[in-house]
């Protein structure tokens, strides 16, 4: 077993932290923006690390059991994935007591904490780029980088013209990771971090990295440190090259995201939806395919009440499917509560803790699916098998199963109700069974080898 124990039990909390809650007043630096106005590329608005230690018993109420911190190195932006300082907490979030102080609060708890690492590119005030705008051609940091021609130019307007940069953006100078001296620092800053409490790491942009020998030699380092820590690759089309043994432990599912969205945007089947992540599930070994990050949104992605244009009914169904499909899911910070926002800056807007914000009955209903998939093993770690398929009207229903537990999820991805009629043969349910549905107070008797249910629009079951 290559992948840690933990990640198929695992339900994370995504959290931006200059957006999530701020808990110490020293951190509001002269020109943060107010915390509730609207965000923007360059307006820091206050969260750090002390506001996510006193805001851990919402968390915990929730269900969560790990959480995924967006970059918190110093750096100059937001977001942060322009690191300056990869030992450094950002000085707007805190320290390094704070970091080990939520760090012992999550542990405490039962709650594993993962950082986002960012090594393909730096920030332009990252040491070893700052000695080479300085110094140009004469620079002992030349080879850090991949230089086109002097003078290095980082602050004049345009692309990058003479250095390679992250989508020409020069304040995102590239790695050279071919260089060993390279390489050596990003692995040392890998195992500080793990060796100080991190459960692991999500790697950014991973596939943009230099040599493929890397990043098995960042997986020895980090596993040596501690073989459980988990590695999550930034992987958008779902290539298994980038899973096993010498790679990573699992992706951020983002093809299961884009298919379910389509097929509620009524842009697809069921059937074309069925295939889409059944297919999924055959790409990878076993372990990694339950090891995947499943999200339905992210601070790369428009919201995903703000995707399904506000239908509370419809967001419900995509948080049914993420907390019932094999994978770890992720609840991106406010999603539960139904905080709005399109791409970029939109969809990093601050947490907005006065609960008269709230969609109540969403957030209610995101805490009942933590409850349950937590409670029942095989939501978790079962098989996962086709049961029926609609076209026609809308509907999918599939099974997870582990020994004599057995779960039926039935999805109605349509406007009628519809009365049904599933096979339940292929799970072992006889007739005269009586069947419950775990979501709600219905009841239903299978007859012969099929369980008749009536089911809402826009609206799932879970069956026991």
């Amino acid at each position: 077993m290559t992948v840690p124990y933990w990640v198929e039990d695992a339900i994370f909390y995504q959290i931006f932290p200059d957006r999530f809650a701020n808990g110490d007043p020293a951190h509001i630096l002269p020109g943060t923006r107010l915390w509730d106005s609207p965000p923007t590329i360059y307006g820091f608005q206050g969260g750090d690390l002390r506001g996510i230690i006193q805001k851990f018993d919402y968390l915990l109420d929730l269900g969560v059991n790990a959480l995924y911190l967006n970059p918190i190195f110093q750096a100059t932006s937001t977001h942060r994935y322009n690191t300056t300082d990869y030992y450094k907490i950002d000085s707007k979030l805190g320290d390094l007591r704070d970091f080990k102080a939520l760090l012992n609060v999550a542990h405490n708890n039962g709650v594993r904490v993962i950082l986002d690492g960012v090594f393909n590119h730096t920030g332009r005030g990252f040491f070893a780029f700052n000695d080479l705008i300085e110094n140009q051609e004469n620079s002992l940091y030349r080879d850090w980088f991949h230089v086109k021609r002097y003078p290095v130019q980082a602050y004049s307007s345009g692309e990058a013209e003479d250095f390679q940069a992250w989508w020409g953006y020069k304040s995102l100078p590239k790695l050279n990771t071919t260089n060993p001296l390279v390489r050596r620092y990003i692995k040392n800053v890998a195992r500080y971090w793990i060796d100080e409490g991190a459960d692991g790491w999500r790697l950014d942009v991973p596939n943009e990295i230099d040599d493929d020998d890397f990043w098995n030699e960042f997986r020895q380092v980090v596993k040596t440190a501690n073989p459980d820590a988990y590695l999550l690759a930034e992987i958008w089309d779902g290539n298994s090259r980038w899973v096993g043994e010498k790679n990573f432990d699992g992706l951020m599912n983002y093809p299961i995201r884009d298919a379910l969205l389509q097929w509620l945007a009524a842009k697809g089947s069921a059937s074309q939806f069925a295939d889409k992540v059944e297919k999924q599930l055959t790409l990878y070994p076993r372990q990694n395919a339950y090891a995947m990050f499943l999200t339905v949104g992210s601070h790369d992605t428009e919201r995903i009440w703000t995707a399904l244009g506000g239908d509370l009914a419809k967001v419900k169904l995509a948080f049914l499917f993420q907390f019932t499909y094999p994978g770890a899911p992720s609840v991106y910070y406010g999603d539960e509560t139904g905080i709005e926002g399109g791409k970029d800056p939109a969809c990093r807007r601050t947490f907005l803790w006065d609960r008269k914000h709230w969609h109540q009955d969403l957030r209610e209903w995101v805490k009942t699916l933590i409850q349950l998939r937590k409670s029942i093993t095989s939501l978790r770690r079962g098989d996962f098998i086709r049961i029926f398929v609609d076209d026609a009207r809308g509907i999918y229903a599939y099974a997870r199963t582990l020994g004599s537990e057995k779960k039926l999820i039935v999805m109605n991805a349509s406007s009628t109700r519809r009365n049904l009629r599933l096979p339940v043969a292929s799970v072992g349910w006889t007739d005269g069974r009586i069947v419950r549905d775990l979501l709600a107070s219905g009841e239903y008797i299978i007859s012969g080898s099929e369980l008749p249910v009536a089911i809402a629009p826009w609206s799932g079951m879970i069956l026991s």
